[in-house]
């Protein structure tokens, strides 16, 4: 029987560790930390009893990943929840643009572009099966559907500035806007419309859910598979050379490149090394986790049925903010992402007292102290909010990558999104996993198709690894229950 040791029990790592496992290798799995889980990971910040999400919380690339919804999590304890809205964009009036499941449910909010973004994303939610089968992988490789490849293309290819002229409205700037700063960087640069518009099509296909129990129950659900399947998981064991790994068949590594350059070294080819010593990392997160007593009082009714609030203002306001952050200045009003989790899982709630889950954008390595800018948003769009919240906990990018050494920086998106790196991660290769010595793989965010819990990178690299075996199987054929 074939053999891997995977470094690293991420999303990435667990995915790639259950897509060998279930094709006869027998896996162990090395974390560093005391528990698994890298970013999809949760406990008790705040209060006692209070739920909240470390880092990864809303998962609409997870629900309708090609692979990890093949797997049956749900037999091993994960369930998917859904609030009202899945996400809620304020603005200064009162008004909000707000993004349901239902394509018609939000078009029909937006007025004058009910229309517009019936046209944008009917047929981006229609076929959002096929293109992420294809978006969602290395990017030098034959599409399995290039028809809707090159109807996606040029929208994908247009600075979110430039996307944002189809919308008539503040309401629709604004609420893409806010999903395009998923992107990470500058909305004036070319593809920074894709995220954006492949997030809200995964909106209108899968919804927005939370993990119920919080983001650690995929973790687990995972972990509890790859059991099943005879794979075993250590924690507390860091691996920081290539000696401390056992001796195996073929070896992942679920971390960041400059990592794996260190684990490696000059072993790794040269080109490899030169292209991992040029990866950069990008702008940061400043997490604030809160307990509120009670519900936060929006200006807007539908920013209180919302998993996702994002406090950014205009579209132009947040384009400015995301060019300042990527320009390493701390702006005073930052984009931020709010979490309402416990909307559609109350079970992370306790004698209604909430949890709630915000971070802003700032420049990489931010060393100051973002929480009275997020508190500022918050209250900006929510008169009155400072008032019930119980106590809040800050994590400053340092405190972010002392929880998982793969945010480097306070990275959370495994890399920067602007020139070639937005497309090639962490190299130009039409295998961008392998490392050049044989049967040692990435298999992390940093490489294709990047950041969330969907697994994704994980299972191509152990696509690669198993074709290093000669035992690959079609993707088609290693994506079934």
């Amino acid at each position: 029987m074939p053999s891997a040791v995977i470094v690293g029990s991420g999303p990435n790592g667990l995915s790639a560790a259950v897509h060998l496992a279930r094709h006869g290798v027998a896996v162990q799995v090395l974390e560093a930390a005391g528990r698994i889980g890298g970013g999809t990971c949760s406990g008790e910040l705040t209060v006692p009893g209070l739920v909240h999400d470390y880092c990864s919380a809303f998962h609409p690339m997870g629900a309708g990943s090609p692979y990890l919804s093949t797997l049956d999590l749900a037999a091993r304890g994960l369930q998917w929840r859904w609030p009202q809205i899945d996400c809620a964009h304020p603005l200064d009036d009162g008004a909000a643009g707000a993004l349901h499941r239902s394509l018609e449910d939000t078009a029909e909010g937006l007025g004058r572009d009910r229309d517009r973004w019936m046209r944008m994303f009917a047929s981006l939610r229609d076929g959002f099966d096929d293109l992420s089968a294809d978006l969602l992988g290395p990017v030098l490789r034959v599409p399995d559907h290039p028809i809707r490849l090159a109807q996606f293309g040029p929208r994908a290819l247009l600075p979110a500035t430039v996307s944002a002229r189809w919308w008539r409205t503040d309401k629709a700037r604004a609420l893409f806007g806010g999903v395009a700063a998923h992107h990470y960087g500058r909305l004036d640069r070319p593809l920074s419309s894709a995220v954006g518009l492949m997030i809200i099509a995964a909106g209108h296909r899968y919804g927005w859910p939370v993990a119920e129990g919080g983001s650690r129950a995929i973790a687990d659900a995972l972990a509890a598979m790859l059991r099943d399947h005879g794979g075993s998981i250590e924690t507390g064991v860091r691996v920081r050379r290539a000696s401390d790994i056992p001796p195996a068949d073929v070896v992942l590594l679920d971390v960041e490149p400059a990592a794996a350059l260190d684990i490696y070294g000059d072993r790794l080819p040269w080109r490899i090394r030169q292209s991992f010593r040029r990866f950069r990392h990008g702008p940061a997160a400043f997490k604030v986790d809160l307990a509120v007593d009670g519900p936060i009082p929006w200006s807007s009714s539908d920013c209180a049925r919302a998993g996702t609030v994002h406090l950014g203002g205009s579209f132009e306001e947040i384009a400015r903010a995301e060019q300042e952050v990527a320009c390493g200045r701390m702006p005073e009003r930052p984009f931020v992402l709010l979490g309402q989790q416990y909307l559609a899982d109350p079970t992370r709630s306790r004698d209604g007292i909430n949890p709630v889950y915000a971070y802003a954008h700032v420049p990489p390595g931010f060393t100051g102290d973002a929480t009275e800018a997020v508190m500022a948003q918050i209250e900006r769009f929510a008169p009155g909010f400072r008032g019930r919240v119980v106590r809040s906990v800050s994590t400053g990018t340092a405190g972010l990558a002392e929880h998982d050494a793969n945010l480097v920086g306070g990275d959370i998106v495994g890399g920067a999104t602007n020139r070639l790196q937005v497309v090639f991660r962490p190299r130009m290769s039409t295998d961008p996993y392998s490392l050049g010595i044989p049967g040692v793989f990435l298999c992390s965010a940093s490489t294709p198709p990047g950041a969330g819990a969907h697994g994704m990178c994980g299972y191509h690299a152990a696509q690669s690894a198993l074709r290093h075996l000669g035992s690959a199987v079609r993707p088609d054929e290693g994506m079934h229950p």
